[in-house]
């Protein structure tokens, strides 16, 4: 019995090991979760095989045509101009043909293919870059929940334990009866805004496994801490825009797209030629035996591929009128993301680096006062209020920073933010 019972102590000591080994392999910084994401996502199999299908797009673009063989057989009767039968048998020929394209056509039409592939390949990088940034910014979000709803807790506790103090008291006049009454309105209403804080950071965690390809139940810990932000000029980010940005990358890539149909299709104008040998005999009345060479292509009399060369050219309009619209929307929204960046930066450099714990400790300051008799009800709940209205600010702008820092990620390419790892 004691042998068994040693088995079953081992076991469950075991098992609370792989559990605590489990739990912290998953205490993910924000960096590793966005490496995860970028190694896991499903949705990139999307793009990736979107650059799959254009380089077939490029082989197709650049195979010549398959030789075509013809053959034909049938009955021959041959009489002479009185009427007579001279002699009847077998006839038949056969032929093959090789098309071959106007000179340049091919070559057209793998330009065309390779902008496909390049086209399909910034649309890979681009949802890539947009993937991190919603990673990175869930995985920050998480930990400012979890820090404000543990603030939460923290105040909601205190608010509990004075109403269990006061509850036990006899009430000495009305004054006593309505602050017991305050505390613990205020109590329940940060309880609500705890359990309100716990589903958002379900929530979030659900969305985070899975855009990282993981079950939206797995547990997740995350160890990284606040972002720190770095200084960088309106000016530059406009010029890394101008030379960086995906969305201006795509449109002129759409744009030398359509260059290159326009010369295709004014190429389209000229017939593609079919040359091949053919071979033909007659067995009738006497034997005769045909062989050669035979061209054919069609005569472009009526058809001179206006409607395509018309299409291509208005297309090519729109796309020099896209691009343009897309730098001058690009250049507005760095103006503004820079703006915000600047703003928020602005503010956090503001507060001291112990403002928190300033704030923190005069809401324990009023907690004993209030206890000794020391504070009024008022300047008490408004204290603790205070202390939580400034977790709040303080995490709202580290929150904005970071979002419009990853939105001048994205367009200017440029990193504005340095990420610091806290250790578990």
């Amino acid at each position: 019995m004691g042998k068994l019972y040693s088995l079953f102590s081992v076991s469950l000591i075991f098992s609370a090991l792989s559990a605590f080994s489990a739990a912290a392999q998953e205490r993910l910084s924000p960096a590793a979760l966005v490496r995860e994401a970028l190694e896991r996502n499903s949705e990139l199999n999307f793009y990736a095989a979107g650059i799959t299908a254009a380089k077939g797009g490029l082989k197709t673009a650049g195979t010549i045509r398959n030789p075509e063989f013809n053959a034909q057989a049938g009955y021959k009767n041959a009489r002479d101009e009185s009427g007579g039968t001279s002699g009847d048998g077998a006839a038949w020929s056969v032929s093959l043909n090789q098309t071959f394209e106007y000179p340049g056509r091919i070559a057209l039409r793998k330009a065309i293919a390779r902008g496909d592939i390049g086209l399909a390949e910034l649309h890979f990088e681009q949802f890539r870059l947009v993937l991190a940034a919603r990673v990175r910014t869930l995985a920050y979000n998480i930990v400012i929940m979890q820090e404000r709803s543990a603030a939460t807790r923290e105040i909601a506790d205190r608010f509990q334990a004075l109403t269990d103090v006061l509850a036990r008291r006899e009430p000495a006049g009305v004054t006593p009866v309505l602050e017991a009454r305050i505390i613990d309105a205020n109590a329940l209403s940060l309880r609500r805004q705890e359990r309100e804080a716990g589903v958002a950071v379900k929530t979030a965690v659900a969305e985070l496994n899975q855009l990282r390809g993981r079950p939206v139940t797995a547990p997740l810990e995350i160890s990284g801490g606040q972002p720190g932000f770095v200084q960088a000029s309106l000016q530059t980010l406009l010029n890394a825009a101008r030379k960086n940005a995906l969305d201006i990358r795509i449109r002129e890539a759409e744009l030398a797209q359509q260059g290159f149909k326009i010369l295709l299709s004014k190429n389209e104008r000229y017939p593609a030629i079919a040359v091949g040998p053919y071979f033909s005999q007659e067995n009738a009345a006497d034997k005769e035996t045909q062989a050669g060479i035979g061209i054919s292509l069609p005569l472009p009399l009526w058809d001179r591929n206006a409607g395509n060369i018309q299409t291509s050219k208005a297309r090519e309009q729109q796309a020099q009128a896209s691009l343009l619209t897309t730098e001058r929307e690009v250049e507005r929204r760095v103006a503004q993301s820079a703006a915000i960046y600047q703003a928020k930066r602005d503010e956090i450099d503001k507060w001291q680096a112990d403002t928190l714990t300033k704030f923190r400790k005069t809401a324990e300051l009023a907690d004993r006062n209030y206890r000794l008799g020391a504070v009024p009800i008022a300047l008490y709940v408004e204290t603790q209020k205070q202390y939580l209205e400034v977790i709040g600010a303080v995490h709202e702008m580290k929150k904005d920073a970071l979002q419009a820092a990853q939105d001048l990620e994205i367009l200017t390419g440029l990193k504005l933010y340095r990420e610091k790892e806290r250790l578990p």
